[in-house]
């Protein structure tokens, strides 16, 4: 074996005290240097990265917070409106409901109204026919009895003349 095997392998005669001791010398003054120089650059980017990590996360929980808090106040909103618009159907079907049960009460005032009116120019037109009717049966009567008046008849002629009489009456309808 050669020198460079036993460095190498580790292989070599055991660990001496003084080697200990220099090792032990050289750790501690590759402590005390990094402790010195590094040390504190390191613990400070490693605190500035916990403080960013930890700003990163407080961030996000209330990312996450505010978008909850959105999300209930858009269902809420939109509960709300669902809950208005079915007010607003409901009360649009009320509206229409009322409307059609006003005109159709008002159709049915207006055909009472005309069918009253009907009947009372109905039975004027009645009066006014009785009573032409009457007039005429009077001035029949009366030009019936003047001209019994004018001659006198015999039995056969007042048939006769209340036979057309009747007949003109019956005609006259």
């Amino acid at each position: 074996m050669s020198n460079l095997d036993t460095l190498v392998l580790g292989a070599g005669g055991g660990l001496t005290l003084g080697d200990s001791l220099v090792q032990l010398t050289v750790f501690l003054l590759l402590l005390w240097l990094l402790r010195k120089f590094a040390w504190d650059k390191l613990m400070d980017m490693m605190k500035k990265r916990e403080n960013h990590i930890s700003s990163e996360i407080d961030a996000a929980e209330n990312s996450n917070r505010e978008a909850k808090k959105l999300l209930e106040q858009q269902q809420a909103l939109l509960k709300e409106a669902r809950v208005e618009a079915q007010t607003l159907v409901e009360s649009a079907k009320k509206i229409g409901e009322d409307q059609k049960n006003e005109i159709i009460k008002a159709a049915q005032e207006e055909a009472n109204r005309v069918k009253e009116d009907a009947k009372k120019e109905i039975e004027q037109e009645k009066e006014k026919a009785v009573v032409a009717l009457r007039e005429q049966v009077a001035s029949l009567s009366v030009l019936i009895a003047s001209k019994v008046i004018e001659k006198e008849l015999n039995e056969q002629d007042q048939q006769k003349l209340i036979d057309d009489y009747v007949k003109q009456v019956g005609e006259a309808r």
